[in-house]
């Protein structure tokens, strides 16, 4: 390294070598590496006093080196491999059995499991990282559009509902039956409503989307006269917004809907025990 000239000038040899070997033989556990890796992801912040204790800069090339070079010969494919089971997050293996993984601003791991592979890495540790990366979207890249079979764990459960509810009621009122399919065959409730009571039904009524309201009456089940905070059912919104082909179908609802059975689309697939863990 020094004939490649990889030290700064006026740099000391032996005194970068004793360095090192201080570094080596320091003694952890996995707590205290635990600790030192969501310090790093928190900026370079203490989670435990709350001190800045590392500078951001440093953070910053710490979590690049970390990235590059982290996991020995493997680094490379740690990043990047082309059997789609790359991890993608800044990484620092031990030949004691030692891998601590950072998630920036989310997390700090340390997993030990003595059994290396070839490289000098951790066999579960690395499977544990793949499987993590695989499963939630904690790669640096995850967040783009069409990513969405990955769970985000940050979400907190009632964000998450509160975003889904928001998309099936925006769907009603624009009249987007193919978008309103999409939330029942994720197996959304059809049925629920915002803070004012008011349902997908409601709103497809007031804005006279009579392929919605059908969608909704004959494909989803969904209750034809729910009553939202004002005691206004979609009815009710129907004749007051002047629609009436959507009055029509739901005046007569109640004696039709047996006239009216459709094939469903499939059954709405149950939440998944990942689905259970995360969010509930």
């Amino acid at each position: 390294m020094k004939e490649n000239k990889c030290y700064p000038e006026k740099a000391i040899l032996k005194d970068i070598m004793d360095f090192y070997f201080q570094l080596c033989s320091l003694e952890v556990n996995c707590e205290t590496v635990g600790v030192m890796a969501a310090t790093l992801a928190n900026g370079g912040i203490c989670p435990i006093t709350g001190q800045q204790v590392i500078d951001t800069h440093s953070v910053r090339d710490v979590l690049s080196l970390m990235h590059s070079c982290g996991m020995y010969d493997y680094s490379g494919q740690f990043a990047f491999k082309s059997s789609n089971l790359f991890v993608g997050l800044p990484a620092k293996s031990g030949v004691a059995g030692t891998t601590m993984v950072v998630v920036p601003n989310v997390m700090g791991i340390c997993l030990w499991s003595p059994p290396l592979d070839i490289y000098g890495n951790s066999v579960r540790g690395v499977q544990f990282c793949e499987e993590l990366v695989r499963v939630f979207n904690f790669h640096h890249y995850d967040n783009l559009r069409h990513t969405t079979q990955k769970r985000d764990p940050r979400r907190q459960k009632y964000e998450t509902k509160g975003l889904k509810i928001v998309g099936l009621l925006f769907s009603a009122a624009s009249g987007d039956v193919t978008a309103m399919r999409r939330h029942y065959l994720s197996g959304m409730d059809m049925g629920q409503s915002d803070y004012d009571g008011r349902t997908a039904l409601h709103l497809a009524a007031a804005e006279g989307h009579l392929e919605c309201v059908e969608f909704l009456l004959k494909v989803c089940g969904v209750d034809y006269k729910p009553q939202d905070r004002w005691g206004h059912t979609p009815l009710d919104e129907a004749h007051a917004f002047g629609h009436s082909d959507v009055a029509e179908i739901l005046e007569k609802w109640d004696s039709l809907r047996d006239d009216f059975k459709e094939e469903k689309p499939p059954h709405p697939r149950k939440p998944s025990p990942i689905d259970k863990k995360v969010f509930e």
